[in-house]
C-alpha cells in the first residue's frame, strides 16, 4: 500500500479523508482498508505535530533575542516507573523534563548575550556622536508650574518629560561650573582674579559673572612649601560658580520668560572640606520677626557664603549685586531666577535663594534645583524659605550618604510620623530650638535610586552614588517610583563610563571594548566644549 503519512500536512487531513472515503467508481472503501487508513492518519498527525513544535520553539528563540540554535540531541524520554501509578504530577514532571528547557534558554549565555538591536543602542549610548536630548517642548503656557509655583505637584511621580528635560539641563549647568574650576583651579591671592571662560552647555545663555567663595579657615604657610604644585588645594578663595542669563529670543519664547541661572559646584579644595566639617548650627541673622522660631544653618556653609577674600567680594555680596543689576536691566520682562547646585553647591544654593528672596520688593520667582544636597539648616530655616515663596526641588539618591548628613541619622519620613503625635511633636520642637544638630531638609523631594539603573552595579560605592553624572543618568531614566528604568533614556553613557568605570556593570564595559569604543578619548573631546542641547 502507498505510504501517505509523511506527505500530507496535518491541517489538510480532513479534506484528504473525505476524498479517500469514496473510490474511483463511487463505491465505498472496505472496512479493513478504512481501519488501516485511520492508523496511517494518526501517524501523520504525530509527525506533523512534532515538526510544528520544533518550528514553534525556534520562533521562541528568535523572540527572546538569541540566535536560533538547532537542538542536536533528542529530548530525553523519561521512563515511567511502576511506582508512579500514572499520577498527574509524575506525567507533568516528565513533560517538563522532556522539553529540555535548559537547552532552549542556556543560563550561562543569557546574561552575556545581546541582540543586534541592543548592541546598536549600546554603541550609540557609548559614543559621543550618539548624544541625544529629550524633546524641548514649549513651556510658555505652563512655565510657572514647571518653575515650582505649585511645588511641582503632579509632575514628579510619574515624572513629567518636560520637567525631566529641565532638571537634566540645570544639572549640566553645574557640570560647567565644575569644568570651569578644574580647567584652572588656582586663584591668585595677590590680585583680583580675571574673568574666566565658562563652557555653558546651553548656548542660548550668556555668562555675566564668575562667583567666588572664601573659607574663613586657613592652613599654615609651610604646607604650601612642602607641596608647591598643590597650592590650589590649600587656597582660601576659589571659583565656585557663575551667573548666566538667557539671551536667545527663540529660547525666551519657548520658556515663556527670560531665565537667570546661578550655578554652584560642589566641594573641591581642602579648605572647603574643612568648612564642611564645621557642622554645628548657628543663628542666621533675622531679617524680621519670624513666627517659626530662630532660623539656624550650618556654621561652615554660612562661613563660605559670607566670608570675603583679599581681592574678591563674598559670595553673598557678589550674587545679590549681580542679580539686582540684571533684574533692573531687564525690568518689565517676565523673569525667573533658577539656582542650581550639587553637594556643597546645593547647600550654598539655599543660602543664595534665602538672601535673594528678601533683597528686593519686586524679585522674580525663585526656584532651586539641588542634586545630592546635604541638610543645611533647622526646621525654622526650612519654614522661612517656604514662607518667602522660595521653591526647592531636591533630587536625592537613596544610596547617597551625603543627603543624610549633617545632623542625626533620622529619616524625614520617620520625623514626620513622630510629629503626628502631639506629645512627640512638643519634644521634637524643643530639640529643634536647643540642639546644635537638629537639622531638617527643605522643599520637595524627587527620590531616585542607583539600584534601579540597568548599567550601574547595585553595590556601587559612595563616590558613585554621590556623583553628579550618576544623578543625571538616574534622572534621565526615571519614570515613576513604581516603574523600572525607562528603556528609551536619551543620555549618553560616555561620561558615566569614563568617571565610574569600576561601578558600571562588567557586561557594558566589556561590550564597550568589544565594540572598539573609547569613552576616555570621547570624554577628552567633549570636555573641550560641552555640547549644546537641541
Amino acid at each position: 500500500m502507498m505510504q501517505i503519512g509523511s506527505t500530507v500536512p496535518a491541517q489538510n487531513l480532513h479534506i484528504f479523508q473525505a476524498r479517500r472515503a469514496v473510490n474511483c467508481n463511487g463505491s465505498s472503501v472496505k472496512p479493513a482498508l478504512k481501519a488501516c487508513l485511520s492508523k496511517k492518519m494518526m501517524k501523520a498527525t504525530s509527525l506533523s505535530t512534532t515538526k510544528y513544535t520544533r518550528e514553534h520553539l525556534s520562533n521562541l528563540e528568535k523572540l527572546i533575542g538569541t540566535e536560533p540554535q538547532l537542538i542536536q540531541s533528542k529530548p530525553k524520554v523519561v521512563q515511567r516507573d511502576s511506582s508512579d501509578n500514572g499520577l498527574p504530577e509524575s506525567r507533568g514532571k516528565g513533560l517538563l523534563e522532556g522539553l529540555n528547557l535548559p537547552q532552549i534558554w542556556p543560563e550561562n549565555k543569557a546574561a552575556e548575550e545581546m541582540s543586534p538591536r541592543h548592541l546598536n543602542r549600546l554603541r550609540r549610548l557609548l559614543s559621543k556622536n550618539g548624544i541625544e536630548y529629550s524633546p524641548r517642548n514649549s513651556l510658555a503656557s505652563r512655565w510657572r508650574e514647571y518653575h515650582g509655583s505649585n511645588n511641582w505637584a503632579g509632575l514628579l511621580d510619574p515624572l513629567d518629560e518636560n520637567l525631566r528635560r529641565e532638571m537634566v539641563r540645570y544639572g549640566e549647568f553645574i557640570q560647567a561650573a565644575y569644568h570651569c574650576f578644574h580647567s584652572d583651579p588656582a586663584t591668585s591671592g595677590k590680585e583680583a582674579p580675571s574673568p574666566r571662560q565658562v563652557a555653558v552647555p546651553d548656548r542660548s545663555y550668556r555668562v555675566t559673572k564668575n562667583l567666588y567663595a572664601t573659607a574663613s579657615v586657613g592652613l599654615p604657610e609651610w604646607v604650601d612649601k612642602v607641596a608647591p604644585d598643590l597650592d590650589w588645594m590649600t587656597q582660601r578663595t576659589s571659583c565656585v560658580g557663575y551667573v548666566a542669563v538667557c539671551d536667545d529670543q527663540r529660547e525666551i519664547s519657548r520658556m515663556g520668560r527670560r531665565d537667570i541661572v546661578i550655578s554652584l559646584r560642589g566641594t573641591a579644595t581642602c579648605l572647603e572640606w574643612a568648612e564642611n566639617m564645621r557642622d554645628l548650627l548657628v543663628n542666621l541673622p533675622a531679617k524680621s520677626i519670624d513666627s517659626h522660631g530662630q532660623p539656624k544653618v550650618q556654621c561652615g556653609f554660612l562661613s563660605l557664603y559670607k566670608t570675603a577674600g583679599a581681592h574678591v567680594s563674598s559670595l553673598a555680596e557678589s550674587v545679590v549685586t549681580e542679580i539686582k543689576r540684571l533684574t533692573e536691566l531687564y525690568k518689565g520682562e517676565n523673569l525667573s531666577i533658577t539656582v542650581t547646585g550639587h553637594s556643597l553647591g546645593a547647600a550654598l544654593a539655599l543660602l543664595v535663594a534665602d538672601d535673594l528672596s528678601t533683597c528686593s520688593d519686586n524679585m522674580p520667582p525663585i526656584a532651586v534645583y539641588t542634586f545630592g544636597g546635604p541638610r543645611v539648616g533647622n526646621r525654622a530655616f526650612a519654614k522661612r524659605l517656604s514662607s518667602q515663596n522660595v521653591k526647592v526641588l531636591r533630587i536625592v539618591n537613596s544610596q547617597d550618604i551625603i543627603t543624610k548628613v549633617p545632623g542625626m541619622f533620622v529619616s524625614e519620613g520617620l520625623d514626620q510620623k513622630l510629629r503626628e503625635s502631639k506629645n512627640a511633636n512638643k519634644v521634637l520642637n524643643i530639640l529643634d530650638n536647643n540642639m546644635p544638630w537638629a537639622y531638617a531638609h527643605a522643599g520637595t523631594e524627587l527620590r531616585v535610586d542607583t539600584k534601579n539603573s540597568p548599567y550601574l552595579k547595585p553595590n556601587a560605592d559612595v563616590a558613585c552614588c554621590h556623583d553628579l553624572e550618576a544623578y543625571l543618568h538616574l534622572v534621565d531614566g526615571f519614570l515613576a517610583s513604581n516603574c523600572p528604568f525607562r528603556s528609551n533614556a536619551k543620555r549618553s553613557l560616555v561620561k558615566l563610563v569614563h568617571e565610574q568605570n569600576s561601578n558600571v556593570k562588567k557586561l557594558y564595559t566589556s561590550k564597550a571594548k568589544g565594540l572598539k569604543l573609547n569613552p576616555e578619548r570621547d570624554m577628552m573631546q567633549m570636555s573641550n566644549c560641552l555640547p549644546s542641547p537641541s
